[in-house]
């Protein structure tokens, strides 16, 4: 009766691994990003003409913003307008505007550019996100493997199985791990954003605006984590009392 039960929180765990794990890597949401730029017109010149002290200064035109959201396989931006009340709900699934663009996020991790680092950097961007996105597939095989190897243990039928199962549940939550270690690395720790800021003042805008945070797909990967590391805990459990019963 114990390990019916323990077998029925098992597999609900794990089903509840595979699906945050899914919707994690298949959801292009990990990073929400927009950069904006207010240049500061010259207090004493103003479209040629000389401002004196008294005059009123009328500035014409609404602010622009990029957002930015990236995933796994997708980088996306589109552009709007600063004064719009609901420019943050058009980064989701409904209300995208026709002009976003889209373009592979698999080795090219925001914000690195041909235009905004040195080759070396380039090169070095591409390496880590390469292996970003070979511990995320790993850890989703896992997971999908996982559970194809407990429901062909069910019922009882294999500890080995069992055994196996929550061995590659275990993997899979270790290895997505990795991958939002690796995640905040690149945001919060390592240099490239602050080198993609410095350089769009230099070029572009000296007030030069960039602002980020985690999206839904990023809090995604932690509950899988829990989840695939208590599921694989729970099976591999049930794979040692039963080899235990059988002798």
């Amino acid at each position: 009766m114990k390990l019916n039960v323990a077998l029925c929180f098992a597999g609900f765990f794990g089903a509840l691994a595979a699906v945050f794990t899914l919707l994690s890597f298949g959801t292009d949401y990990w990073l929400l990003a927009s950069e904006s730029c207010h240049p500061n017109p010259d207090p004493g010149d103003v479209g040629g003409v000389t401002v004196e002290r008294g005059d009123v200064v009328v500035q014409e035109g609404t602010p622009r913003i990029t957002l930015y959201h990236e995933g796994f396989f997708w980088k996306c931006s589109f552009e709007g307008n600063a004064d719009d009340d609901h420019l943050m709900w058009k980064l989701w699934f409904t209300n995208q505007p026709h002009s976003k663009e889209c373009t592979h996020a698999y080795l090219f991790p925001f914000p690195v550019s041909h235009q905004t680092h040195n080759a070396t950097e380039y090169d070095s961007a591409i390496i880590y996100r390469g292996f970003w996105s070979i511990f995320m597939l790993i850890g989703v095989a896992a997971v999908l493997l996982g559970g194809l190897f407990i429901i062909c243990a069910a019922p009882f039928a294999s500890h080995r199985l069992y055994k196996a199962g929550g061995s590659l549940f275990l993997a899979s939550g270790l290895f997505l791990l990795c991958v939002v270690v690796m995640y905040v690395l690149w945001v919060q720790v390592l240099d490239v954003v602050d080198l993609y800021i410095v350089h769009q003042r230099s070029t572009v805008c000296p007030d030069f605006k960039l602002s980020f945070h985690y999206g839904l797909s990023f809090m995604f990967a932690p509950v899988g984590i829990f989840f695939c590391l208590l599921a694989g805990l729970l099976f591999l459990l049930i794979g040692r009392t039963i080899q235990i019963h059988c002798h």
